[in-house]
């Protein structure tokens, strides 16, 4: 493991949570205790003996970042902040990991995405990332982590998925969008095996493992392992969820990346599959 202190930014979201958790002695910042896109309150910051400068923060409302009032806290999430934590980990020598996302792609590609893909995002929340992957990677000792379908504790598709389920609601799911779930406590298992492996600095896919599927598959499974018909989701286009929502962002209808790099490093990530089982028969019906 890198020497020195381990700070966690963006600590209380699903990441910043699974983070925490493998790195019990670092230390936990969320917006309230530092605002990562003021550059002068991370100036301000008290950096000594950092060794590893997790950054877990971000905006990730993909609609609301469309709406143009929005854009300047997109940009500061996505952009301003990453470029000053890069600019501490530049001037104390420390690792800085970051997340990034399948959202920087048009889901174009035909099969798993690999890293070295040209960028070519379609949404607003996309290129902001984007930008902000470029700020980290200028950082000599990085790992990006580009990752999809994230699921941890808090609001996400699984579980918002059960909770239709319990209370019989019936769904419209897409099911042309392929990709694989990441479960973030594996996002979290991997950055402590990069980082402890002296695996290349450098840019990694990383989602759980398994064959690809699609957001009305996992629906369906959720819904059977609630004890409700598979048929109770409906399965639709993109087209056909967004008609009528012209505010919407634009998704890429490929997510599925490529994981042949992180594999070269010794890490196997679980199958999706296994993952999600566990994670079912851990919630609270």
């Amino acid at each position: 493991m890198s020497a020195g202190r381990t700070v966690v930014v963006g600590a209380r979201g699903q990441v910043g949570r699974a983070l925490a958790r493998r790195f019990p002695g670092a230390e936990l910042l969320d917006r309230a205790e530092l605002d990562a896109s003021d550059e002068a309150a991370v100036g301000e910051h008290d950096w000594t003996g950092l060794g590893l400068l997790l950054n877990a923060a971000a905006y990730t409302q993909v609609d609301a970042a469309q709406d143009p009032a929005n854009l300047a806290a997109v940009r500061a999430a996505n952009v301003d902040a990453v470029a000053n934590l890069a600019g501490v980990a530049h001037r104390t020598g420390a690792t800085l990991v970051h997340f990034s996302t399948e959202y920087v792609f048009d889901g174009t590609h035909p099969g798993p995405m690999p890293e070295d893909l040209p960028i070519a995002p379609l949404s607003v929340y996309g290129q902001s990332k984007a930008d902000g992957d470029a700020a980290a990677t200028a950082v000599e000792r990085h790992h990006l982590l580009r990752t999809s379908w994230v699921v941890g504790e808090g609001t996400n598709f699984v579980r918002t998925m059960a909770s239709l389920a319990d209370r019989g609601i019936e769904p419209a799911v897409v099911a042309d969008q392929v990709g694989r779930l990441t479960f973030a406590d594996d996002l979290a298992a991997t950055v402590v095996h990069l980082v402890g492996s002296g695996a290349p600095f450098g840019t990694y896919n990383v989602t759980c493992d398994g064959p690809p599927t699609t957001w009305a598959d996992i629906a369906e499974t959720v819904f059977e392992a609630r004890g409700r018909p598979r048929s109770a989701v409906r399965r639709v286009t993109t087209a056909e969820y967004f008609a009528g929502k012209p505010d919407a962002a634009p998704r890429p209808l490929n997510s599925c990346l490529d994981l042949a790099r992180l594999t070269a490093t010794g890490f196997r990530p679980r199958d999706w599959r296994v993952a999600l089982d566990e994670y079912l028969a851990a919630l609270p019906r």
